[in-house]
């Protein structure tokens, strides 16, 4: 919480580009939101909560600019030069790019949030970090993480997305998942102002799923009794997840949201917009390095030009790359 990659998270894209309203989630807000369910499942379930969290508020530090939008550019300016992941470059913030200690890079982190911000590798076989494994699995807390950023964006996206109008109530009552959580508030609130009832379904659509989550975990626990941490990543299978019920009401629902929000032509025109600008500054900086900041000058013998470009672009905020894109009229 204390590094200045964490701070940036503030200014940079979650769905809406930042600056657009404000009350709509950054990428800070829903960090900081993910690590809070992360830690209700790690106290019922009674694993490590301070590790849950940490993998929680470290996992989306090296995104880009932009979102998702800005990821899939800075990949293919890449593409000839090791392409680029949110989640690899959170490792790279994490284990390299800081630098505020005076012995040693990064953030001097455990072995084992390092390999907790190793989701998207860990079914790589044979997968280690300091000799040890990780996969196919991970550790509880590790899963608790990437299970938490489902179900945080899920709710949270959808009352940003009603707020922003993209997103529309009678619409969203054709959704099992709506209508479970919606039942659920009529059975335990039926008498809820008119004005309080969508911020309550939205809330209750975190209940449900962390509800699922807890009862079908516990009934993986009680088949597969691991008894250590290493019995929880070689497992046959995940034991953090979703129920096949939850699971079928989820999979329609993460489509809706999609083709009405993150891919509604409002939100993907602004985005493309914006990461357009980021393109140029891209390929500004590669033509004149000069004008990174001095740490990134720094890396380029080491790490190549473009890599170095890539770290100092994903590191910008939204804000900051469109100043840039003004100061060296790119906007």
């Amino acid at each position: 919480m204390n590094c200045k990659s964490f701070r940036r998270l503030e200014y940079k894209t979650q769905v809406f580009i930042n600056g657009t309203a404000d009350h709509y989630r950054t990428r800070l807000t829903h960090t900081i939101e993910m690590a809070s369910v992360g830690r209700t499942l790690a106290r019922a379930l009674k694993v490590n909560e301070d590790l849950t969290a940490s993998i929680c508020l470290a996992h989306d530090i090296g995104h880009s600019p932009f979102g998702h939008c800005g990821e899939r550019a800075l990949n293919e300016l890449m593409v000839e030069h090791g392409g680029f992941d949110h989640n690899q470059q959170s490792l790279r913030w994490v284990e390299l790019l800081e630098e505020d200690y005076p012995e040693y890079n990064g953030l001097n982190l455990t072995w084992e949030v390092r390999a907790g911000l190793r989701k998207h590798e860990s079914r790589t076989p044979g997968l280690q970090l300091d000799g040890h494994p990780i996969g196919p699995w991970q550790m509880f807390e590790a899963q608790i993480a990437d299970i938490a950023d489902d179900v945080t964006y899920m709710a949270h996206d959808t009352q940003d997305g009603l707020e922003s109008g993209l997103l529309r109530v009678e619409d969203l009552e054709k959704l099992e998942l709506w209508q479970h959580a919606s039942a659920r508030v009529d059975e335990e609130h039926p008498n809820c102002p008119v004005d309080r009832l969508i911020p309550t379904i939205v809330r209750c659509l975190f209940t449900v799923q962390i509800e699922d989550i807890l009862l079908h975990t516990e009934l993986n626990l009680n088949e597969l009794s691991p008894q250590t941490p290493y019995d929880a990543m070689s497992a046959p299978r995940r034991m953090m997840d979703f129920s096949n019920d939850m699971k079928s009401m989820l999979k329609p629902y993460k489509q809706f949201l999609f083709d009405n929000m993150y891919y509604h032509p409002d939100v993907a025109g602004a985005n493309e917009e914006a990461v357009e600008m980021m393109r140029k500054l891209f390929e500004h900086y590669v033509a004149n390095p000069e004008h990174l900041g001095k740490k990134a000058r720094t890396r380029i013998e080491h790490e190549g030009l473009h890599r170095a470009v890539c770290d100092y672009v994903a590191g910008c905020t939204d804000r900051y790359a469109l100043e840039e894109c003004e100061k060296y009229g790119l906007a």
